[in-house]
């Protein structure tokens, strides 16, 4: 097989580790606007925006940040295919067991270290549809949109992602962040990787269905003494709206709303961005000190 045949649907689900699974779980399901069918199982909760099994899962743990990254393939060959090439270059592939794909959702999947950050990438080709759609709360969900993850070798980590996953490079803004598309999907990123001291967890995105939702997400979060720590403002790569607010432990979470999509075929050329504040924010904002601090990244092996 070929790199042309690693294709995906999808970024699937992000599964954080946090500290105090209750007060986590209420915060993404009565702030944030996501779904919890069941209560939580063990040291995990499912939460959704979707209609299928989860978007995103919540471990206990004693210290915040990733624990994985979860990739939906276009279909069982480009799961194959992914496999086949990973495992030609080195990377071990463990497979997901059949009892914890099943508490997934999962058909067959299996894991792999990103080698240049450690972070924990999951693939598959099927998850189960949830029980019943998806209910909009207060926020009107469109999906999970993307990650972004700091790295100590960007140039390192965006090589190993476009040449060994075939992802695309969508933008970049010199020095500082690199925003990749998990080719064919449209969306201008779904992983941006960021420069940082070591590597670690910046945020999670939400892409929101209309306007009025990142506007009273500002307000519900203010009455909710939410910290606030950045925005709203506006991203000129990706020409999304944004938001940026913290978690019970203090990880980033974002909404946005609006993203460029890419054809296929014949897209535009990444666009290399100068390093400043004009490349971050139209409307000339700042973020807080205490924005994409917190989260380590967990390590299978």
């Amino acid at each position: 097989m070929a790199i042309s045949d690693i294709r995906f649907k999808r970024l699937g689900y992000v599964a954080l580790n946090v500290t105090d699974l209750g007060d986590s779980r209420h915060f993404y399901e009565e702030i944030v606007g996501l779904t919890g069918d069941n209560e939580a199982s063990g040291n995990v909760a499912f939460l959704r925006c979707s209609g299928k099994h989860h978007d995103l899962a919540l471990y206990q743990a004693a210290n915040p940040g990733l624990k994985r990254l979860g990739w939906e393939m276009e279909s069982a060959n480009a799961l194959h295919a992914v496999r086949e090439h990973l495992n030609s270059i080195g990377i071990a592939t463990v497979a997901v067991s059949a009892g914890e794909a099943a508490e997934l959702g999962l058909g067959e999947a299996f894991r792999a270290t990103e080698p240049t950050t450690g972070a924990t990438f999951e693939f598959y080709a099927d998850m189960n549809d949830a029980a019943r759609p998806f209910t909009v709360t207060h926020t009107k969900i469109a999906r999970l949109g993307h990650v972004v993850l700091n790295s100590a070798n960007r140039e390192k980590t965006e090589e190993f992602l476009l040449n060994d996953l075939n992802f695309r490079a969508s933008d970049r803004i010199e020095g500082m962040v690199t925003f990749l598309r998990c080719f064919p999907n449209p969306y201008h990123h779904s992983l941006g990787v960021g420069r940082g001291e070591v590597p670690g967890f910046h945020h999670i995105n939400f892409m929101t269905t209309e306007l009025d939702d990142i506007g009273k997400g500002l307000n519900r979060l203010k009455r909710n003494e939410v910290p606030i720590v950045f925005g709203p403002g506006k991203h000129p790569p990706s020409e999304s709206v944004f938001l940026y607010f913290l978690d019970p432990d203090g990880m980033t979470v974002e909404y946005s709303y609006g993203m460029e999509e890419f054809p296929e075929d014949a897209p535009r050329e990444p666009r290399a961005m100068p390093a400043g504040i004009e490349s971050v924010d139209y409307w000339d904002g700042r973020p807080e000190p205490g924005m994409a601090k917190i989260g380590e990244i967990e390590r299978i092996g």
